[in-house]
């Protein structure tokens, strides 16, 4: 940021602090050029209806960007200085109203445009005192003593504006375009006997840049996170308001037959699922899913536990692969499914049973366990959420991964 230098004893210039507001406004530029670019970006000026509801709307206060002319028109003695452009930040500081009218023919409907444009103005004029070298006692009033009033105010401004289209038979009506220099906060469509505008009457403009984000809730990606193998609670640390977690079912085991091999645990359904709008210091409910195991005896395999973040998204278990002493070749148990989440994997099926060469079905999944040959019981799962082996004929299946959930932040 360029500094204006002076000295004791020299006379001071209505240039000195001219130039030390422009040179403040372009420093303002650098930090504001860094962080939004050089784009109009808007922050806050949310449309909404008014309270209680009538036939106007609110504009809540805010602010808006705009790239240009560091002075387009003489500033004080300054001159106009066009040659580099610079972001500009104007302000919005108490909320706007703005009325609509019905369109009078039946039938008709006229389409209202929400617009708002960075404006700079000259304002708070007065009749300034000017030195009278002939009679320092007697100032003159205005340059010259012309009694001329001046502008004592360059304001930046945000400007408010609402378009209205032509009326026109409902459902042919057109919004008005947006205006050079301005952006589309919201469009709303008021047809004949309408009488007070509601939320769903107004639509907001998707495309408008905006800082949904402040600095304080802003991270570089998830930069923690917490994984859980037993059930527990997520409390949700200071200035977190979003996380995403990830649920995986624990697996289930392998199955036990008493004259053929067992099927294999399916694995644990698998989801991810990111959530915004939580509260610093809230308490989340974590529930991690068990491990499916096997019967004492020939049996089915058990099924593993779901696992859960909250309400907001969760994981069932893999189902136990076949047992029994019943005939049929043993099936392999069905992977866990998934509700809530963004992005879900559904577990995998554990393998069937091979009577032939008297094999048990491997589990499904990550770190699945091996089934078991021979007289060798099914391996255990290795992986969260992998389904333990079948065992061979009369011998165990191997125990399912218990579940697990992480949280990042």
């Amino acid at each position: 940021m360029d500094r204006i230098i002076v000295y004791p004893g020299a006379i001071p210039l209505d240039s000195d602090l001219l130039n030390t507001n422009r040179n403040a406004m372009t420093a303002l530029h650098g930090v504001i050029a860094a962080a939004l670019g050089t784009s109009t970006v808007v922050d806050g000026l949310a449309v909404a209806a008014a309270t209680p509801a009538s036939m106007s709307i609110t504009v809540a206060a805010g602010s808006i960007t705009a790239f240009g002319a560091v002075d387009a028109t003489g500033y004080g003695s300054l001159a106009a200085d066009t040659a580099g452009s610079i972001v500009k930040m104007a302000s919005l500081l108490q909320p706007v109203t703005l009325t609509l009218s019905a369109p009078l023919p039946a039938g008709y409907a006229v389409g209202y445009l929400v617009q708002a444009g960075f404006s700079e103005t000259d304002l708070n004029p007065v009749v300034l005192p000017y030195y009278n070298a002939a009679n320092p006692a007697m100032p003159y009033l205005g340059p010259s003593n012309s009694g001329a009033a001046q502008a004592t105010l360059r304001a930046q401004r945000v400007a408010v504006q609402l378009k209205a289209g032509a009326a026109a038979p409902a459902g042919s009506q057109i919004t008005p375009p947006v205006d050079p220099g301005f952006v589309a906060l919201a469009s709303i469509v008021v047809n004949n006997g309408t009488t007070q505008i509601n939320p769903a009457d107004i639509v907001a403009n998707a495309a408008l840049r905006q800082t949904v984000w402040k600095l304080p809730d802003l991270r570089p990606g998830y930069s923690f996170a917490t994984a859980y193998t037993s059930s527990a609670a997520f409390v949700v640390p200071p200035g977190v308001t979003r996380v995403r977690a990830t649920v995986i079912g624990g697996g289930g085991a392998g199955g036990w037959h008493s004259s053929q091999p067992g099927g294999g645990g399916g694995a644990g359904g698998r989801g991810e699922h990111w959530i915004a709008g939580l509260t610093p210091g809230a308490s989340v409910a974590v529930t991690v899913g068990a491990a499916g195991l096997p019967g004492g005896g020939a049996a089915t395999g058990g099924s593993g536990g779901s696992s859960s973040f909250g309400p907001y998204c969760s994981a069932t278990g893999g189902a136990g692969g076949g047992g029994g002493t019943g005939g049929g070749v043993p099936q392999g148990g069905a992977g866990g499914t998934v509700s809530g989440a963004s992005v879900y994997f559904y577990g995998g099926y554990g393998g069937d049973a091979y009577p032939a060469s008297s094999r048990g079905g491997d589990g499904a999944g990550p770190g699945n366990g091996k089934g078991g040959s021979g007289s060798a019981p099914g391996a255990n799962a290795l992986g969260f959420g992998g389904g333990g082996g079948g065992g061979a004929p009369n011998t165990g299946g191997g125990a399912g991964g218990g579940g697990l959930v992480i949280v990042e932040y």
